[in-house]
C-alpha cells in the first residue's frame, strides 16, 4: 500500500510542477525536491509492501513502510491544501470597476493566500526532513529495487516454508467433484473434435472456481489421452521465463517418448528451443495444457512454438482474465480457432452436495449426523456462494471437529475470524490474493474501494466511477473522459475475474456490480493492513488506530467515534438497515464532527440519513471545501427539506446525488457550483436557477427535473449547457416545445435524453434540425401522432422507448433499418392502429422488444428473418389481440417472453 500511496502522489506532484511553477514561487523547488526522494523510494516499495505482509517479518520493515505510507498521506493532503487554499482564484473585477477598485482586490486576494501559503511551506520542510530520513534508513532493510530479483528473493526465501493451494486442486478424486459434468462435457468434446486445425480452448474465472481441477481431469480422461499422440502440462503461473517454459515442454516430450533430450538443451536460446519443438511436433497430434496464465501477451510469446500441422492438435489454457483467453484471436502468426468456456459458481444445491462429500465424509453413509448441524451446514455452504476452494477447504477442516451445532453455528457466525486465523483456510485468501498482486496500483486502489460498500452489495456502476473520479485515482488519457477511462478500469476489473457483473444494460455495460464475499473479505484485510479505509460494523467494533483514510460505517455503536484520527479521513460512507438505527445509536455530536473535523473529505455519502444528522450537517456544510462527491441518496426527510446556503462553497463539487430524497427544490445558489458535473435527482425544481443555470457550464447530467410554469426561460438556458451527456425533464408543456427543439440542437454530446409531456401533450413541434449524433438513448412520452422522422438520423441510437405518442402509421417500417437499436419499446398508446408488422431483413440486433398497452392493436405478424437477435419480448394489456403473434416461431434466439393480460395466454410457447 505504500507503493500505491506513493504512486497516487507522483501522479499529483508532475503535474503539479509543471503547471504550477510561477505560483508556486519558493515552494516549488521544496516540491521538487520531494519529488526526487520518493521517486528513489518508490522503486523499492513493491519488494517493502511484500515483506511488511509477512508474517514473521521485521518490526522495522513495517515501521518503515507505515511511515512512507503516511508521509505520502501528508503529502497528499498537502498538495489539496495547496489546490484549495493558494490557487484559487482572484475574484474577478466587473468591466465597469475602476482600475483603484480591480487593485485592491487583487491586493485583498495575496494577503488572503499569505497565511496558508506560509503554514504549506512550514508542512512542506517538515515533510521533506522526514522523507529524507525514511529515505536514509532503507538501506538498513535491503529492498530490492529488481523486479526480477524481487521475484527470486520472495519465493526463493519461502521454498522451504511456503507451500502452493493451488497444487491440491491436481490430485482431487473424480468422486469429489461436484458441478463439472457440463462443462467436462463440452471441453472433451472441443479437445477430441475432428477438426484438422489448430484450436486453443481457453478456461476462464475467478480464482478458487476449480479450472486447474476440471482442467486436469479432462486432461486425463480416457478418450482425450488416445485421441492425441502426445500431452503436456505446463503450469505458468504469475512469474516464468520463456525459455524455461519451452525447455519444460522439450523434456517432457522427450520423457514420454523414452528418449533423452538434445544434450545442449540448456544452452539453447529461445529461437533454437522453438525450432527444437516444431521439428519434434511435425508429424504429431499433441494438446498443450497451460495452466495458470496471467499475462495477457502469453500466446504472443508461445505461439510460434505451437505448430499447426493440419492435424487437430490443441491448446487449453486455463487463466482469471477474459483477455488472456480472447488475445489468441488477434494472433499474426497463426491462424487458430478460438473457445472460451467461462466457468461458472456452483448453484446452491451443488455447493451442499460438495460440502456434504467433504464435511461428512468420515461419518455413516457420509451423511450429516442429524437436523440442526444439516441446517447450519446449508448456511455454511451458501456463505461459499459456489466458490469450489472455499467449500472443499472449509468443509475439510469442520469434518475433523467435533459434531457439535453450538460449535458449528459459532464458526459460521464468525467465518470471516476463522479464515484468517485458522491455518487450514489460510490458502483459501493466498489464491484471491495472487489476483490483486498481479494488478497495476491505480487498479488495486479501485478494486480496494469495493471495501467501503456492506457486503452482498450491488453497486451502480455510474455511482462507484463518480466516486473513482473523486479520490482521484483515474488518469487522465487523450481523447477519452475521465468517466471513460474509469470504464476501462472497471472492465478491466471484471475481465481479470475480481469483480462479478450483477446486471447489464442493453447495449452490454456493466449496470451495477459486486465482488465476492471471499474476495471481500480478502480485499477487507488488505484495506486493513495497508491504510485503504476501515469498515466499522458490529456492536463492539475493534479500537481504530493510526491515519484512517476511508471510513466506512454500519455500526450500531458510538465506541468507535472517540478513537478516530479525523483530520485525514477523505470518504466516509454511512450505511443502516433502516434510519432508526443511526437516529439511536450514533449521537448527534459525532455528525456535528465529520464538519469541525473531517475538513478533508473528499467523498460524502450518506445512503441513508434522518433529519437530525441533517441539522448537524447543514450548520456548515460549506467548511467541507475539498468535497468532489456529495450523496443523500435514499436519505429519510420530511418534504421539502431545503439545501443549506452554504453549500455554495463547495467549489469544487462535481457530484450532488439528491435521488430519493425530499430535496425537490434546488436554490439558487447551487448555480454558483461551476465545478458542478452530475446533478442528480427526481423531479427537482430549478425554477430558482433561473436565469443562472445556463452558466453552469460543466454539467453533464441533469436527471430528473420537473419544469413547472413559467419554465420557458429555464429551457432557453438549458441550450448553454453544451456539455450535457444526460437529460430527463418532466411536465414539458406543449408551448415550451419549440424552444426545447431549438436548446437541444446546441447539445451534440448528449447521449441520453427523456422528456416526458404527459397525456394529450402535443410533441408535434419538437422537431431537431442537429439532433445530437452521439444519441444512444431516447425516451418521450407524450402525442406525435405523424412519425417524427428525425429520429431516422440518430444512426448510434441503441435505445428507444414511445409513449403516449398516438401514431397513426405502424412506427415498425420506420425503425426496422436502425441497425445499432438494441431495445425498442411502444408502450402505453404509443401506436394507435390495429397491426403490428415485422418485415423480413428488419430489427436485425434488437434484443428487447416490449409492446404493452395498446388498447387498438389487434394483429402482430413477425415475417421470417425479421428479430433474428430477439432474446426479450414483452407483451402485455393487449386487450384486443386476435392470436398469437403470426411467425412468433422464427424468432430463434428467444430466451424471454413475457405475456400477461393477453387472449389466448396458454398458446404461446413456454421459456
Amino acid at each position: 500500500m505504500a507503493e500505491i500511496a506513493v504512486s497516487l502522489v507522483l501522479d499529483q506532484l508532475v503535474p503539479l510542477l509543471r503547471e504550477e511553477a510561477k505560483l508556486l514561487g519558493g515552494i516549488h523547488k521544496e516540491f521538487e525536491d520531494i519529488q526526487k526522494e520518493l521517486q528513489s523510494i518508490q522503486a523499492f516499495l513493491r519488494d517493502a509492501d511484500k515483506k511488511a505482509e509477512g508474517d514473521n517479518t521485521d518490526e522495522g520493515v513495517k515501521i518503515w513502510v507505515r511511515e512512507v505510507r503516511e508521509a505520502a498521506f501528508h503529502i497528499e493532503d498537502v498538495i489539496d491544501d495547496y489546490l484549495i487554499q493558494v490557487r484559487q482564484p482572484p475574484v474577478r473585477h466587473k468591466p465597469r470597476d475602476p482600475g483603484w477598485l480591480a487593485l485592491l482586490r487583487k491586493i485583498a486576494h495575496s494577503l488572503k493566500i499569505l497565511t496558508p501559503r506560509h503554514q504549506i511551506a512550514s508542512e512542506i520542510q517538515d515533510i521533506k526532513s522526514s522523507v529524507r530520513e525514511i529515505r536514509e534508513r532503507r538501506e538498513r532493510y535491503q529492498f530490492q529495487a529488481s523486479i526480477e530479483q524481487r521475484s527470486r528473493s520472495f519465493r526463493g526465501s519461502k521454498n522451504a516454508k511456503w507451500h502452493d493451494p493451488r497444487m491440491a486442486a491436481l490430485y482431487i478424486d473424480e468422486a469429489e467433484m461436484v458441478g463439472f459434468e457440463e462443462p467436462k462435457k463440452i471441453l472433451i468434446d472441443w479437445l477430441t473434435s475432428e477438426s484438422s486445425e489448430l484450436t486453443v480452448i481457453s478456461v476462464v474465472g475467478m480464482g478458487g472456481l476449480g479450472k486447474t481441477t476440471l482442467a486436469r481431469k479432462v486432461f486425463d480422461n480416457k478418450k482425450v489421452v488416445g485421441h492425441f499422440d502426445c500431452r503436456v502440462w505446463i503450469t505458468v503461473s504469475q512469474s516464468y521465463y520463456i525459455e524455461g517454459l519451452l525447455r519444460s515442454m522439450l523434456n517432457e516430450l522427450y520423457k514420454q517418448k523414452g528418449d533423452s533430450p538434445p544434450r545442449d538443451i540448456s544452452q539453447m536460446d529461445q529461437g533454437s528451443l522453438i525450432s527444437e519443438l516444431r521439428n519434434y511436433l511435425q508429424q504429431k497430434r499433441y494438446v498443450f495444457v497451460f495452466d495458470d496464465v496471467w499475462n495477457i501477451h502469453f500466446w504472443n510469446e508461445i505461439e510460434n512454438a505451437c505448430i499447426d500441422n493440419k492435424m487437430g492438435s490443441k491448446i487449453f489454457i486455463t487463466t482469471r482474465k477474459v483477455d488472456v483467453a480472447t488475445n489468441c484471436q488477434k494472433s499474426s502468426f497463426v491462424k487458430v480457432h478460438v473457445h472460451v468456456h467461462e466457468l461458472q459458481a456452483l448453484t446452491e444445491k451443488q455447493s451442499s452436495e460438495l460440502f456434504n462429500k467433504k464435511a461428512f465424509r468420515f461419518d455413516v453413509d457420509g451423511r450429516c449426523p442429524n437436523e440442526l448441524i444439516n441446517e447450519i451446514s446449508l448456511n455454511i455452504a451458501k456463505k461459499c456462494k459456489g466458490l469450489p476452494l472455499a467449500i472443499v477447504a472449509i468443509g475439510g477442516l469442520l469434518s475433523t471437529k467435533e459434531k457439535n451445532a453450538f460449535q458449528w453455528q459459532r464458526f459460521y457466525d464468525n467465518m470471516p475470524l476463522e479464515l484468517k486465523k485458522d491455518s487450514h483456510l489460510t490458502g483459501i485468501n493466498q489464491i484471491l490474493a495472487f489476483s490483486y498482486d498481479d494488478l497495476p496500483f491505480h487498479l488495486k486502489s479501485c478494486l480496494l474501494y469495493f471495501g467501503m460498500y456492506p457486503e452482498d452489495y450491488k453497486v451502480e456502476s455510474k455511482r462507484l466511477i463518480r466516486q473513482w473520479i473523486a479520490e482521484g485515482f483515474v488518469k487522465e488519457e487523450s481523447g477519452n473522459t475521465l468517466e471513460e477511462v474509469a470504464e476501462g478500469y472497471l472492465t478491466e476489473l471484471i475481465h481479470r475475474s475480481l469483480v462479478q457483473v450483477s446486471s447489464v444494460r442493453v447495449d452490454g455495460k456493466t449496470k451495477s456490480c459486486c465482488v465476492h464475499d471471499l474476495t471481500r473479505e480478502m480485499i477487507l484485510e488488505k484495506c486493513e493492513d495497508l491504510s485503504f479505509c476501515k469498515h466499522v460494523n458490529g456492536d463492539d467494533p475493534s479500537p481504530l488506530s493510526g491515519i484512517i483514510r476511508r471510513l466506512s460505517i454500519t455500526t450500531h455503536s458510538n465506541a468507535f467515534t472517540k478513537c478516530i484520527e479525523n483530520s485525514h479521513v477523505r470518504s466516509l460512507f454511512l450505511f443502516a438497515h433502516c434510519p432508526q438505527q443511526i437516529s439511536q445509536y450514533l449521537k448527534a455530536e459525532y455528525f456535528r464532527r465529520i464538519i469541525t473535523e473531517y475538513r478533508r473529505l473528499k467523498v460524502l455519502e450518506f445512503e441513508v440519513s434522518t433529519v437530525k444528522m441533517h441539522n448537524m450537517l447543514h450548520e456548515n456544510l460549506g467548511s467541507l471545501i475539498h468535497l468532489k462527491y456529495l450523496s443523500f441518496m435514499n436519505s429519510s426527510l420530511q418534504p421539502h427539506f431545503e439545501l443549506p446556503i452554504s453549500i455554495a462553497l463547495l467549489q469544487n463539487l462535481e457530484t450532488l446525488d439528491l435521488r430519493h430524497t425530499a430535496y425537490y427544490v434546488i436554490p439558487k445558489v447551487v448555480s454558483k457550483l461551476r465545478k458542478l458535473q452530475h446533478l442528480l435527482g427526481y423531479k427537482m425544481s430549478l425554477i430558482q436557477l433561473k436565469g443562472d443555470i445556463g452558466g453552469m457550464e460543466s454539467l453533464q447530467t441533469l436527471s430528473s427535473v420537473e419544469i413547472y410554469d413559467d419554465g420557458i426561460e429555464l429551457i432557453k438556458e438549458l441550450g448553454k449547457l453544451r456539455q450535457l451527456r444526460k437529460l430527463r425533464l418532466f411536465n414539458v408543456k406543449e408551448d415550451y416545445i419549440c424552444t426545447l427543439s431549438s436548446s437541444l440542437n446546441e447539445m451534440q454530446h448528449l447521449e441520453n435524453l427523456s422528456i416526458y409531456c404527459g397525456l394529450y401533450m402535443h410533441f408535434t413541434d419538437l422537431i431537431l434540425i442537429s439532433p445530437p449524433s452521439m444519441l444512444l438513448s431516447l425516451k418521450l412520452c407524450g402525442m406525435f401522432e405523424k412519425f417524427p422522422e428525425w429520429i431516422l438520423q440518430l444512426q448510434n441510437l441503441v435505445k428507444l422507448k414511445l409513449e403516449l405518442s398516438l401514431l397513426n402509421d405502424d412506427p415498425i417500417k420506420f425503425l426496422e433499418n436502425m441497425k445499432n437499436l438494441l431495445s425498442l419499446q411502444i408502450i402505453d398508446k404509443a401506436y394507435d392502429g390495429e397491426s403490428l408488422h415485422f418485415h423480413d431483413g428488419g430489427f436485425q440486433n434488437l434484443k428487447e422488444l416490449y409492446i404493452n398497452e395498446l388498447p387498438n392493436l389487434n394483429s402482430i405478424v413477425i415475417d421470417k428473418g425479421a428479430l433474428q437477435s430477439l432474446k426479450k419480448f414483452e407483451l402485455t394489456r393487449i386487450p384486443n389481440l386476435k392470436t398469437v403473434p403470426a411467425g412468433i416461431q422464427h424468432l430463434e434466439k428467444l430466451v424471454v417472453l413475457n405475456v400477461r393480460d393477453v387472449p389466448h395466454e396458454e398458446l404461446y410457447p413456454k421459456f
